[in-house]
């Protein structure tokens, strides 16, 4: 496993992790609504290419680290995956400390930093760096998407892989414009999407 191969939907999973309507009420670090609309990526192009997801349950816990719930960890090995893109609130803490533990078990962590959030960005970089130091990648929700989609003329996810854009990106802003002012001729793909 190389750090060098790009993610696809055949070599990846994702961990999602205490996106709660409470911790959202504290993040400084980010404006809110990016945050949901950057988790929103995340989470619709997991279902658009089948990528095993794990959410964390809601569940009455004590611990902060998601790596400590049994239920967690059997999740995470039931994917049979060892690339894994996270995501969650709080950086520093929710991202941060399974980060830590499953690079430690010789997981390949790929953090996708904008859809995280913290109390401060001070509180989101030094976690970053902590975990960027430790072996993880960074990367962003869109890098995500474009990730496994690679190509505009793979059809079958084209249509969805727009949808996302449109209802969670600026990119999706300049496509509704180019469709209005172009008309249906404005696409990325050679070939008529179906």
């Amino acid at each position: 496993m190389a750090k060098t191969d790009l993610l696809s939907p055949e070599n990846c999973a994702i961990a999602l992790i205490d996106y709660q309507p409470a911790m959202y009420q504290g993040v400084q670090s980010h404006d809110r609504l990016e945050t949901v609309n950057n988790v929103q990526i995340l989470a619709k192009t997991a279902k658009l290419f089948n990528v095993p997801t794990v959410i964390h349950n809601i569940i009455d816990r004590t611990s902060m680290n998601a790596w400590l719930d049994a239920g967690f960890r059997k999740a995470v090995h039931a994917t049979g995956r060892k690339k894994f893109v996270v995501a969650g609130l709080w950086t520093e803490v929710c991202v941060l400390f399974p980060t830590l533990e499953m690079l430690k078990e010789g997981f390949e962590i790929y953090i996708a930093a904008d859809a995280c959030g913290d109390l401060s960005l001070e509180a989101h970089d030094r976690a970053m760096q902590r975990a960027l130091q430790a072996g993880a990648v960074p990367i962003t929700s869109c890098q995500y998407l474009f990730e496994l989609q690679q190509d505009w003329a793979r059809t079958e996810t084209y249509e969805g892989v727009m949808d996302i854009l449109r209802a969670h990106s600026p990119y999706g802003l300049q496509v509704r414009f180019s469709k209005w002012a172009l008309g249906e001729h404005a696409s990325e793909s050679r070939t008529k999407a179906a």
